[in-house]
């Protein structure tokens, strides 16, 4: 699937004067494709988002940052869930908040975001791709290789498992995501028969651009109580704003509106920890709802954040226990072998810039088998740690979701 080109940044900080941006609109003319998935996913999919947002924040330290794609692991861990039967089958579908959903309109959906997400706003990279390696040797049932080609477009490849095969992997991975992520395999071990793999690229260039001229250092506060200084980007600009109950949050659009980010900033003594913990689908979609347009400033800081982690654990505490077993039940996939589920995890990107925004995500799963009056208008400046949010408005879909403690950090 073809995945597209770059660029990213955050600015944020409160200073005594306005700082203006220019505003970059984009030409009338441009395409806008609504994208349009049943509510029962869409509502499982955030539902989903948020669950796994604080299970990883149970199993990553407090004071750093993470930056992780629930799109591309509830993708990753559909393809999975095709191959699985009965308990295993049932744990992920209820995790991924689907058990509700019928498997085929699950993948109908899948099908949809695959076609749509790409197209849904002509000004914007976007790019979500999948694939199957499989060990020279191992069967693969051709019932669940026809299924991942016709459902999530995903090709398959057959091929020794040696060093030759990781630089594959890797480079297929690289060039998915722009050569963002050029590594989500170091080796492979003699057990492992398969690996899936989503991939999921999107670049956006902000509709009202910050003005690299307002960029400067600025004091932000991290959660050990000290100070350090960032590059702050600032715009003074008509924003969607609202508030929560211990954060205020502002939506920063991307080339013709159909992609946003919204920023999550404290308030008060609360930590982006707290907010986080505080958030639902529910209580995501009533911020939603409650958003309207102002003139506001805008302080992100710019900067760029690689992360990676092993979501075993959280996926665990998730409820998704059983594949990661020896009594994992993958039959869909193989059905003689005893097959188990080694690892899942994600490498990410994220670059902000005055000219927009770059992201990535490659999720990974290894399958092995066993042995009044004029006023300075509001300010909502991320001179604290803050929340990320990368989504798509009519299906609202959730593509990105980070905690930032210390822009600095690479």
């Amino acid at each position: 699937m073809k995945i597209l080109k770059k660029s990213i940044t955050i600015p944020m900080l409160a200073v005594a004067m306005l700082l203006g941006c220019t505003k970059d609109n984009v030409e009338p003319g441009n395409e806008v494709n609504p994208v349009e998935i049943p509510a029962s996913v869409s509502n499982g999919t955030t539902s989903f988002a948020f669950d796994f947002i604080h299970a990883l924040q149970g199993t990553q330290p407090a004071q750093t940052n993470f930056f992780v794609s629930p799109l591309s692991l509830h993708m990753a861990l559909g393809m999975l869930l095709n191959g699985a039967e009965k308990e295993t089958a049932g744990e992920i579908q209820k995790t991924l908040k689907m058990d509700a959903v019928a498997l085929a309109d699950l993948n109908a959906a899948y099908k949809t975001l695959i076609n749509d997400l790409p197209v849904a706003d002509s000004k914007v990279s976007l790019g979500l791709a999948n694939s199957i390696w499989y060990k020279d040797g191992f069967s693969v049932e051709n019932d669940y290789l026809g299924l991942l080609k016709s459902s999530f477009n995903a090709d398959a490849t057959g091929l020794p498992f040696n060093d030759a095969a990781v630089s594959r992997i890797n480079q297929w991975a690289s060039d998915k995501t722009n050569g963002k992520i050029k590594n989500v395999l170091e080796s492979i071990s003699a057990d492992h028969v398969m690996f899936l793999l989503n991939a999921l690229y999107f670049k956006g260039d902000w509709k009202a651009k910050f003005d690299s001229k307002n960029t400067k250092d600025t004091p932000f506060l991290l959660e050990n109580g000290q100070s350090q200084n960032v590059k702050m980007m600032f715009s003074s600009s008509d924003y969607k704003i609202a508030g929560g109950n211990n954060f205020s949050a502002v939506q920063l659009p991307y080339a013709n509106g159909q992609f946003v980010m919204t920023l999550l900033i404290p308030t008060g003594q609360n930590t982006i920890d707290q907010v986080f913990k505080g958030l639902t689908r529910e209580t995501w979609n009533e911020v939603n709802g409650k958003m309207y347009q102002t003139g506001v400033t805008v302080g992100l800081p710019k900067f760029i954040l690689e992360y990676k982690a092993d979501l075993s654990k959280t996926l665990f505490n998730m409820g998704i226990r059983k594949v990661f077993s020896s009594g994992a039940e993958l039959g869909k996939i193989n059905k003689g072998a005893r097959l188990f589920v080694d690892y899942v995890k994600q490498d990410a990107y994220l670059g902000i810039d005055e000219k927009g925004t770059e992201a990535a995500a490659v999720t990974t799963i290894a399958v092995g088998v066993t042995s009044a009056g004029p006023k300075e208008p509001p300010r909502f400046i991320c001179d604290r740690p803050f929340g990320i949010v990368i989504s798509e408005n009519t299906s609202n879909t959730i593509l990105f979701m980070g905690r930032i403690n210390n822009p600095e950090s690479k």
